[in-house]
């Protein structure tokens, strides 16, 4: 299991650890971003663990999704970034599709649907994901893809920003157990 993210006092509860920000150093180490990605599955799994239903259908943050919603948008967020990758490597700069994702977690399968499907899912996922990216010629990690609304990013802007991604959202959770004394 990777160091657990450590939040700053004070902060934004939407970012307990800062907002992402471009880092040429994070984006080029891609050892950092691998072992982050494939230490979130049981990275989250530990942060969800023991919590009952009511807590999972707690919101992390005033105005924010619930437990359960951010472990199913996780699950959304990874299986599409790790598409996209694929893509990347399988295509001339593609253009990729964004998504929705506010409306995504008010469908109900992110509203009520049981955690350990989307963490089971991220088991998987994040294995082969890592498989991958442990494969990756230095060339391939600068192959890419253009978003609608973010630009073109290469596979290492992208992993870098998930790593980010990873840390973030397994601290909403750590974060509101501890001011609930869950």
């Amino acid at each position: 299991m990777s160091t657990p993210p450590v939040a700053t006092p004070g902060k934004d509860r939407r970012y307990p650890i800062g907002r992402y920000r471009r880092d040429e150093a994070e984006i080029a180490n891609h050892a950092a971003a691998i072992a982050t990605l494939a230490a979130l599955p049981e990275n989250l799994r530990s942060a969800v663990y023991g919590l009952s239903e009511a807590q999972l259908n707690t919101p992390y943050r005033e105005g924010g999704w619930t437990v359960r919603q951010l472990v199913h948008h996780i699950a959304d967020s990874h299986l599409t970034a790790y598409m996209r990758i694929r893509l990347a490597l399988t295509e001339d700069w593609p253009t990729v599709k964004p998504y929705d994702e506010k409306t995504w977690a008010e469908l109900a399968d992110a509203r009520t649907g049981p955690v350990d499907l989307s963490l089971e899912l991220l088991d998987g996922l994040h294995a082969r994901w890592a498989l991958l990216l442990r494969s990756l010629t230095e060339e391939q990690w600068e192959r890419g893809y253009t978003h609608p609304e973010r630009g073109r990013q290469s596979i290492a802007e992208a992993m870098a920003m998930y790593e980010w991604h990873s840390r973030h959202h397994v601290a909403h959770i750590v974060e509101l157990r501890k001011r609930m004394n869950w």
